[in-house]
Order: C-alpha cells, then sequence, then structure tokens
C-alpha cells in the first residue's frame, strides 16, 4: 500500500440533536475532526501508512487529538505542540427541508496562529508516495498559503504526487481570495478533487451553455481544467442529487487520462451525518489511485465509500477495504449472517 503524508487542522465538533436550534440545545454531541485529518483516517482504515502534519495546543484537547488519530492508526510524530487553543466548529443538524448549518470557531487556533513552517526537514517526504492537503487550510492564513505551497513544492521535487482538494468554504474566504490562492497552488497538483462550480467560480472557466447531457457537461469541465493546468493528471468529483437533508442521491466522476468515467447514481434514503462524506469519498479516490486499480472500479469504490460515511456519526470513516468492497458488490441492506 501507499505512504501518505496529510497536512491540516484538527477541529473539536460540537453537534446538535437532530430537531434542536443550536441555541436552545442543553448538549452537543463531541467529536474530533478536520478535512484533511478524515482523509488521514479514511486512508489508514484502507491500509495505508499514513501521517498527520498539524500543531495542537498542549492541554488535554490537544492531547486528545493526537490519541484519537493514533488510535486509528494515523502517525501523529510530527504533529507539533503550538499555539493556546484547538479549532472548532458547532453543527445544527438539520432534518427534512431544513438544512445542516455550521458556525466556526477557529480564530486564532494554533493551526491558524502558525507563522513559519514546522516541517523545513525534508526527511517528510522520504519514501512518501502521496501529498494531500485541502483549500480550507491556506484559507485560515496568509503564512498558511505559504508553508501550504512551500510544502507542495518540496514534494514534487522529491517526487512525490500531490493531491489537491478544492473544498471551498464560504465562511472562511472570499472566491476571489481563494482564486488567487489556487493560482498559486495548482501548478504543483497532480491529482484535483473539483467540480463544476470550482471550475467556474475559482478558475474562471467559461460555462458550457446547452450541453446535450451530463457527460458532456463533465467532460467539458474537466477537459477545460487540466487544459489550464497540464499537470493536473486525474480531476474527480461528485454529483448530488437532494431530495432533502436526510435523503440524497450521489454519483462519482472521475476524470483519468483524458476519459469521463461514472459510478452508479447511488440513493441514500436515509442520512445519519452527511459531514465528511466528501473526505470519505477522496479516501477512497486516493486509495484507488495509489493502488492502480481499474478507473471504473476506482470511482465506485470511493463513491460507495462516501455513502457508507451518510451511514456515520462524526466526521471520519475508518473502515476496511473488504467492507466498502461488500457494499457496492451488494444490492440489499439485509442482515449480514
Amino acid at each position: 500500500m501507499g505512504k501518505v503524508v496529510t497536512l491540516g487542522e484538527i477541529l473539536i465538533r460540537y453537534s446538535t440533536e437532530k430537531g434542536q436550534h443550536l441555541e436552545d440545545s442543553s448538549r452537543l454531541f463531541f467529536h474530533y475532526g478536520g478535512s484533511e485529518a478524515n482523509v488521514s483516517i479514511g486512508l489508514s482504515g484502507l491500509s495505508h501508512d499514513v501521517s498527520l502534519l498539524s500543531v495542537v495546543p498542549k492541554n488535554p484537547l490537544g492531547q486528545g487529538a493526537l490519541q484519537h488519530f493514533r488510535k486509528y492508526g494515523v502517525a501523529t510524530s510530527d504533529v507539533y505542540y503550538s499555539g493556546d487553543r484547538l479549532g472548532a466548529y458547532f453543527v445544527e443538524v438539520g432534518a427534512g427541508p431544513r438544512a445542516t448549518s455550521v458556525v466556526y470557531d477557529r480564530k486564532h487556533s494554533s493551526l491558524a496562529e502558525l507563522t513559519e513552517t514546522m516541517w523545513a526537514d525534508n526527511t517528510i517526504f522520504d519514501g512518501v508516495d502521496l501529498f494531500h492537503v485541502s483549500g480550507i487550510t491556506p484559507a485560515l492564513s496568509e503564512d498558511l498559503v505559504t508553508i501550504t505551497c512551500d510544502l507542495m513544492k518540496r514534494a514534487k521535487e522529491r517526487g512525490v504526487t500531490v493531491s489537491f482538494d478544492s473544498n471551498y468554504r464560504a465562511k472562511l474566504w472570499s472566491l476571489e481570495k481563494a482564486s488567487d490562492v489556487y493560482k498559486k497552488i495548482l501548478p504543483f497538483v497532480d491529482i484535483f478533487s473539483a467540480g463544476k462550480l470550482d471550475a467556474i467560480n475559482l478558475l474562471g472557466v467559461t460555462p458550457l451553455e446547452d450541453a446535450a447531457s451530463t457527460v458532456d457537461e463533465l467532460t467539458y469541465y474537466s477537459q477545460k481544467m487540466q487544459e489550464m493546468y497540464p499537470n493536473i493528471s486525474v480531476s474527480y468529483s461528485t454529483t448530488r442529487d437532494v431530495v432533502s437533508t436526510d435523503e440524497n442521491y450521489i454519483q462519482g466522476n472521475l476524470w483519468h487520462d483524458g476519459q469521463l468515467y461514472q459510478s452508479r447514481n447511488f440513493h441514500i434514503p436515509y442520512i445519519v451525518d452527511r459531514i465528511g462524506g466528501g473526505d470519505a469519498f477522496s479516501s477512497g479516490m486516493l486509495h484507488g489511485l495509489l493502488t492502480q486499480d481499474d478507473p471504473q472500479h476506482s470511482i465506485e469504490f470511493a463513491t460507495g465509500m462516501s455513502v457508507l460515511k451518510h451511514t456515520y456519526s462524526g466526521d471520519s470513516l475508518y473502515i476496511s477495504k473488504d467492507e466498502v468492497e461488500q457494499f457496492i458488490n451488494s444490492d440489499s441492506s439485509k442482515i449480514n449472517r
């Protein structure tokens, strides 16, 4: 299996019970999470050797975060103590026609306050196959833009494949700022998680009018992104049909070697927790690329892993390859005995 390094913030997540307003809640459910951190757990469950680059405060919350990731097999030897607080976010869980909403509390967090790299030693990329980061990390500060670009550049110099998930968050920065930063980042990227709206709003791709089919539309945007950045060999995304907060349809899309591959359209009739579904999808997709799996099977596997995440509480999904395979090859939710 592959050796992977991820860079990102570890967060505390506090969630309401379903049917509760955040301001009226008398208790909240606690989880550790964070986009890249979630991907690290997902890949560890799929038997990859994964380490996380981050910083946490030296207090019980920071120490608890490290214990959490070690429990799932993620190496934390390159997570350092720095700063005074762990970032947090609060989730008001939606239901039916009412969407889930998020309130961030991550200003002045340990990672957001970082002013210079803690990872100056190039040995962090020794024997590494893949370096993964998302757009959330550089959104936190100008210093993290510099740190992210520097690490990407060093990874490329060491022959490491670089993976970048757009992961645009409007509550963290503007489209204009994100677009400017992505122009600095994307020349270092080999694998790009981005869809139609990313192409239009962040990369400035001209919208396609009157597409004959969804396949034609997805092909157009994938081709345009690759024309702008020929270094990007693979891009992937999901298409989601939201019936309600509790019921979705989801389909995976993979652009690989100039060809579009799509998973079947998975129906999720009851969603336990949608947060982290995209990170589980990235974990499954990167697993397929690291193992050089057949592209069609890779996109089925990644989408199936994302669907499974929707059935579990919390940010991350730690699940084995065999469990995902069993799910995507099954046409029933009957009891497995």
